[in-house]
């Protein structure tokens, strides 16, 4: 199964590029992964928010594969464990999933075309993450759910 992230804006934060790095590198001795930015669009006028999100959503809705299994990160999504994660992609690498597409808005979310485009929308948290920190986190479950997986002490 081959992994790709589809993520509004760039990593600038240099904690957050240094841990992005590190799993990215670390999981890709398990999975193939491949990760797509899109630019983010800013504003200071509260009015531009919707349009931004659709223009931000139609970027990312034409890098997804056909075939891929759609995961949108958004903090309403559903709450998974750790090890129900690493069971999902389990389950999906055993049925032969060709790649998840995981979907990662800009600072104003995802279009909820995009939400309803996805097969899952997952929380990391039901609190409010930056994209930055949120593609951090993810990379790090991705790479612990290949360990769990594998039965590989990382997990405790």
């Amino acid at each position: 199964m081959k992994l790709s992230l589809l993520c509004v804006g760039r990593l600038n934060l240099p904690f957050a590029n240094e841990g992005c790095a590190e799993f990215s590198g670390r999981l890709k001795r398990y999975l193939p992964l491949v990760i797509h930015e899109i630019k983010e669009h800013k504003t200071g006028r509260k009015q531009d928010l919707p349009r931004i999100v659709a223009t931000e959503g139609q970027a990312l809705e034409q890098k997804i594969p056909p075939g891929a299994f759609v995961i949108a990160l958004d903090q309403g999504g559903k709450k998974l464990s750790s090890e129900a994660l690493a069971d999902l992609m389990k389950d999906h690498m055993l049925r032969s999933i060709p790649e998840w597409t995981l979907l990662i808005g800009g600072p104003y979310g995802l279009s909820d075309s995009l939400r309803k485009r996805a097969d899952l929308v997952l929380s990391l948290s039901p609190m409010t993450l930056t994209h930055q920190m949120a593609r951090l986190l993810l990379l790090e479950q991705l790479y612990r759910c290949c360990t769990i997986i594998r039965n590989e002490p990382y997990h405790h």
